[in-house]
């Protein structure tokens, strides 16, 4: 084959330039694409990105429909529930704390609601009184949940679920986040 019958040898300068265009084009779809499986890859283990929220998602999904959850007034609205048992001074401690963060929501206030449900078969505690927003949350099994707070969303999927005893800036910071991404409730 000689010089003049080689096929790349009389090939238009626009038609060379447009094949390394679209060369260089399939180079970037093929790195971008690769870097996106490695991140995922990455993500997946946790070693690298965590997720940004204080509390543990409650697993597995469970709804307050299947805990036979009952409450006067309107449920529909993001709820900050307390579970609790033989805990007096841990109760009222978490109560108040609980009353802080709703405070602490400023504009967003009127989209929660707290409640608080003892543990089966035990009486209404008598420090209840003194947090008269705080609705009693009646169930009829918590077969599913221990004792701790819950963070329900106002189709009550039980969200994320925090010891008894946590910072309530750390719930705070996270309801916060839910509630600006959040389109219901």
């Amino acid at each position: 084959m000689t010089d003049s019958e080689h096929p790349y040898t009389d090939q238009d300068p626009l038609q060379r330039r447009n094949r390394t265009q679209m060369l260089a084009i399939a180079c970037i779809a093929l790195v971008t694409l690769a870097a996106s499986y490695g991140a995922f890859y990455l993500a997946k283990t946790g070693d690298v990105w965590n997720t940004t929220n204080h509390g543990e998602f409650f697993s597995p999904p469970t709804n307050t429909a299947e805990l036979g959850w009952q409450v006067e007034g309107e449920q529909r609205r993001w709820w900050v529930w307390m579970v609790a048992g033989t805990c007096a001074a841990d109760c009222r401690a978490t109560a108040e704390a609980m009353q802080a963060v709703h405070k602490l929501l400023n504009r967003d206030v009127d989209r929660v609601r707290r409640g608080f449900t003892p543990a089966d078969g035990m009486p209404l505690p008598a420090w209840l009184s003194d947090y008269p927003q705080l609705a009693v949350v009646r169930v009829a099994t918590l077969e599913r949940v221990s004792e701790g707070v819950y963070i329900v969303d106002p189709n009550g999927n039980l969200v994320l679920v925090y010891p008894l005893l946590t910072e309530p800036k750390l719930v705070l910071e996270d309801l916060k986040r839910l509630l600006k991404i959040s389109q219901i409730g």
